[in-house]
């Protein structure tokens, strides 16, 4: 089948997209802001700028370019969908698959610290989300959680791979977790972080919570009550925030680096403290040069508007690790075991989302001791 075809692929965004990049930058017509808000309303208009400023004149894209061209990539086409992906095999033969899953507004530039340290001791297949980056646009409506699940299944069993793992993060997370039901004779192990768990309607659910658990409900309760207002809009009107963030990048690095800020180690003040500056912007360039936007938008319309979303389901068989911060994360063990078939579970100090750009050693030596129970 020719969509069943695996495609080399390599990056090369042409000099005239950088150079229209920094002239867009360059002619940015600046808001105004309410003085002394800080973060509470947005990302603050002195630090965009400075940031944009960097990433106009400072931030080399030809060397991160150079620097993701070291990871063999190949293109592969699923149900009419482009889906983009390193593939990275260890010098170890009978090392294990890994395929490692980011979610919005990350990229398969998250993975760029695990990459060699990992391919050590697994085959990796480091996908980008359909819709995102590479693997998009989007060619139609559908791909909500369990179809990209089924794509990802369908492009390990192309790849060779009848025994797997998979690493998840966020809404990645989400998406290894349904792999897991939908194949589990093929996993061997997920393994998660980032992840969200939900009370149910049982009192009980709340009894003897530790401090540590009432910090991550509570975290939880923020989230719902006051963080929701970007997935309220790409949920519900992708294509109108598309228009405007298709056409200003500094638009579009405002509506990703906020959710860098809200996402990582609530320790760190700004999102560079917590995240490399560099890698957060080729994260962003990502999304800018691919005009993938609107297309990363509609993954949280597909999931809204697909009704088995968030119903009931059968608690996951495959062995589970999870590793979760203290400082971020919302994630109760409780509530996992309910879900998940959690054989491990890590908790550690400082991180937040995107652990692979912020704690890259701890996630590393997490997912090595995961697998290395299940051998």
């Amino acid at each position: 089948m020719a969509d069943a075809e695996i495609r080399r692929f390599h990056l090369e965004i042409p000099q005239a997209d950088l150079d229209d990049l920094r002239d867009r930058i360059g002619r940015t017509r600046w808001s105004g802001e309410i003085g002394g808000q800080g973060w509470s309303r947005g990302v603050p208009v002195d630090y965009l700028k400075g940031l944009a400023e960097y990433w106009a004149g400072s931030y080399d894209w030809r060397k991160a370019e150079a620097r993701l061209n070291e990871f063999p990539q190949f293109l592969t086409t699923v149900d009419g969908q482009d889906i983009h992906f390193a593939h990275v095999r260890s010098a170890k033969a009978d090392a294990t698959p890994l395929l490692l899953i980011h979610d919005w507004p990350g990229s398969f530039v998250q993975f760029i610290e695990l990459i060699e340290p990992l391919s050590a001791d697994f085959h990796l297949v480091v996908t980008n989300t359909p819709g995102v980056g590479f693997s998009g646009p989007l060619t139609g409506p559908g791909w909500n959680t369990g179809k990209i699940a089924a794509a990802f299944v369908e492009l390990m069993a192309r790849l060779g791979y009848d025994r797997y793992g998979v690493q998840g993060n966020g809404g990645g997370a989400w998406i290894a977790a349904e792999m897991g039901r939908q194949a589990s004779d093929h996993l061997i192990g997920v393994h998660l972080n980032g992840l969200i768990t939900f009370p149910s309607d049982d009192p009980a659910d709340f009894a003897d919570l530790t401090e540590i658990e009432q910090q991550r409900l509570a975290r939880l309760q923020e989230f719902r009550d006051d963080k929701m207002g970007f997935s309220a809009i790409q949920s519900t009107r992708p294509q109108t925030l598309a228009y405007g963030l298709h056409d200003s990048p500094v638009g579009q690095l405002a509506w990703i680096v906020e959710k860098f800020k809200e996402w990582t180690d609530a320790a760190a003040d700004l999102p560079e403290d917590a995240v490399d500056r560099d890698h957060l912007l080729t994260n962003v360039s990502l999304y800018w040069f691919t005009g993938t936007a609107g297309s990363s938008a509609n993954l949280y319309y597909e999931m809204s508007h697909d009704l088995g979303a968030f119903a009931p389901k059968p608690r996951g068989t495959v062995p589970t690790g999870v590793i979760a911060t203290s400082t971020t994360d919302v994630a109760i063990r409780r509530f996992a075991d309910r879900d998940h078939n959690i054989t491990h579970w890590t908790e550690v100090e400082r991180g937040g989302n995107f652990l692979s750009l912020e704690q890259p050693v701890l996630l590393i030596k997490d997912i090595r001791a995961f697998f290395s129970e299940l051998s």
